[in-house]
């Protein structure tokens, strides 16, 4: 899903039925399930924790004023270091590519531990957690309903990769190497698992790749279908972005890190650039330089909090350039309706990168500045559970939705055949389709959700 138009081996014309939503600028709209139309959006993407540290406090020897049988030494045991984030073999399963975890030291205990004792392991951020299974569940709300002000409410892809970007920068501390070939690894086997059936499918309807296929291999561009699986293929679009995403990160990382603040804000040129000065070929390539102009500020504001940049800008300045950007795409979306059809941020590239860049900074900046963590939500064990679930399988999540809203429209066909059921049910509520849907998600969850844990070289289980 982009904002180009069609493109070589892509569909000339809609599918058939119920759908969702397409691609940004894409010009083509879908009715909804009982709804109006609008453009699809997905989600995808998992982050890395934030850079505090923690130090284990020592513990001075203790004295007595009367005699002992035995001396007492003056050494007390020493805390083992705190590990202030997630090492490699303790990176989280998901990640639209490595879907992204972080970790958080864990607070100081009262006593000492004894030397050998090993190191408990670090704590999760709730905060970047919470983020991302919101950021989820508005993508599936807004594949389902089709609302158009659902992005400037809670921008997701901005925010997944965000938090992608935040990852990437830890993991960058090891070999580049390495953790580009850790990412892929991650991102591939749940990304043809998925495509397998989709193709498939598509071929049984009379489809005929071409060369482009070899995209369904490696998503570097948007991989090719015709008009009758377009509404499950059309999310591939975040895959091969933040594949892109990744490849370019430690060019980007080595730009950004001599003069931080300056490159992330000059981040957001590209997208100016292409919006009024240079318009992309509208193919594969122009798509994903757009999607990747769009989000560059996003990805770059991971690397920035990682960095500890965030905590050393001043709050009266955050505030005011972060409404200042989120004033400007308000008003360039909704002044420009005629150009789209709607306010919908999906459909405009410049309103997007600079809404998502506003919201999505003061987001990552309470984060920085407050120290927010969400630890809290572990007293509510079945909402904690749910976030964890949502965020180690984020990748499945994601791929799947689209098809699960798809088969819910035919199976709620089948219960207007039971009279109880007519009788009863809101069988024609768009709430009611969405109910459903997320019953189908939790099947996929289940029965394919495995498939991140062998990517991630982990024994396969039912949830995590």
């Amino acid at each position: 899903m982009s904002w180009g138009t069609d493109q070589p081996g892509y569909p000339p014309e809609q599918p058939q039925g119920y759908g969702y939503g397409y691609g940004y600028g894409s010009g083509r709209q879908q009715q909804p399930y009982g709804q109006p139309q609008y453009g699809g959006q997905p989600y995808p993407q998992q982050y890395d924790g934030h850079d505090q540290r923690g130090y284990a406090p020592e513990y001075a020897p203790q004295y007595t004023a009367h005699p002992v049988p035995e001396q007492l030494s003056g050494d007390t045991a020493q805390l083992p270091p705190v590990e202030p984030e997630f090492s490699a073999t303790t990176e989280a399963t998901t990640e639209a590519g490595a879907e992204l975890r972080g970790r958080e030291p864990e607070p100081e205990p009262a006593q000492a531990q004894a030397p050998d004792a090993p190191p408990k392991p670090a704590a999760r951020d709730r905060y970047f957690d919470t983020l991302r299974a919101v950021a989820l569940v508005r993508v599936v709300t807004y594949h389902t309903f089709g609302w158009a002000w659902a992005g400037m409410v809670f921008p997701s892809m901005g925010i997944m990769f965000a938090l992608a970007g935040t990852l990437m920068a830890k993991s960058l501390e090891r070999p580049a190497l390495k953790v580009i070939r850790s990412r892929i690894r991650r991102l591939l086997p749940p990304f043809w698992f998925w495509g397998f059936f989709v193709v498939t499918a598509m071929l049984i309807h009379d489809w005929m790749p071409g060369w482009q296929i070899v995209y369904w291999i490696v998503p570097l561009g948007d991989p090719p279908g015709n008009a009758w699986g377009e509404q499950a293929w059309e999310i591939l679009w975040y895959l091969r972005t933040y594949l892109w995403f990744v490849l370019l990160s430690p060019l980007l990382l080595r730009v950004f890190r001599p003069a931080p603040v300056a490159v992330l804000v000059l981040s957001l040129a590209p997208i100016l650039v292409v919006h009024f000065l240079w318009e992309p070929p509208d193919d594969r390539f122009g798509s994903a330089l757009t999607d990747l102009a769009t989000f560059l500020f996003c990805w770059i504001l991971g690397f920035a909090h990682r960095d500890g940049v965030l905590q050393r800008l001043k709050p009266f300045a955050v505030v005011v350039l972060s409404l200042a950007a989120i004033g400007y795409a308000g008003w360039y979306a909704f002044t420009h309706q005629a150009e789209t059809g709607s306010y919908d941020l999906d459909d405009i590239p410049l309103a997007q990168a600079f809404w998502s860049a506003g919201f999505v900074t003061l987001l990552m900046y309470a984060k920085a500045h407050f120290r927010i963590d969400f630890a809290g939500l572990a007293r509510f064990k079945r909402l904690d559970r749910i976030v964890t679930i949502f965020n180690a399988r984020a990748v499945t999540l994601y791929l799947w939705h689209e098809i699960a809203l798809i088969l819910a429209v035919p199976l709620i066909d089948q219960f207007w055949n039971v009279p109880a059921f007519e009788t009863y049910l809101p069988l024609e509520s768009q709430w009611f389709m969405f109910g459903i849907g997320w019953i189908l998600i939790a099947v996929f969850i289940l029965l394919c959700g495995w498939v991140e844990d062998v990517a991630a070289k982990k024994k396969p289980r039912l949830l995590p």
